[in-house]
């Protein structure tokens, strides 16, 4: 079983601007910054040949490359904090996509994460007892919006998540250029 997920890579000048803002924040498990990705779609446990499958699917779809922002901080579950993140500026392509792709694994009959698409950028992670909701709602004040110019979103990737003691491994089982 291979624990995979279809996300958006970063580039490394964002990449390296949220590590900053990550530094800043009381954050108890960050994630690495070599981590830092916006999922499309989380599909957890799924056997090899039914990923080579959707791998084959996630070929044919087509869709134009596109410009994406990220806008502010932000977090889930605000008064018991569970991660912070960096939004992203609302576009129609990103949620297009998105789309697009949730179709393609409802069409290969794999599970997914179903929850509503908020994008985002996950930059930590917090225990059931470790969020300090004042602390961090103090830092992200401090912090303010965030001045990250946009970058362009030329391809997406299938993802493999290899859970460590020392935190998550990401990599990608293939990439697939966005082309019109």
């Amino acid at each position: 079983m291979i624990r995979a997920f279809v996300a958006i890579p970063l580039p490394e000048s964002v990449r390296s601007r949220l590590s900053v803002t990550q530094f800043l924040l009381p954050i108890a498990r960050p994630v690495a910054p070599e981590n830092f990705h916006l999922t499309l779609a989380f599909l957890g446990d799924q056997y090899e040949d039914r990923l080579e499958d959707l791998h084959h699917a996630l070929e044919r779809l087509r869709a134009p490359p596109f410009a994406l922002e990220i806008g502010a901080l932000g977090v889930f579950r605000g008064d018991r904090p569970r991660s912070v993140h960096a939004t992203v500026r609302p576009e129609p392509a990103l949620n297009h996509l998105q789309a697009r792709i949730a179709r393609a694994i409802d069409e290969t009959g794999l599970r997914r994460d179903t929850r509503r698409f908020t994008p985002h950028v996950t930059l930590g992670r917090f225990g059931p007892e470790e969020g300090n909701a004042p602390a961090l709602a103090k830092a992200m004040g401090e912090i303010g919006a965030l001045s990250i110019p946009p970058f362009e979103v030329t391809e997406f990737a299938l993802m493999r998540s290899l859970l460590r003691p020392d935190g998550a491994v990401h990599d990608a089982l293939a990439r697939y250029a966005l082309r019109g």
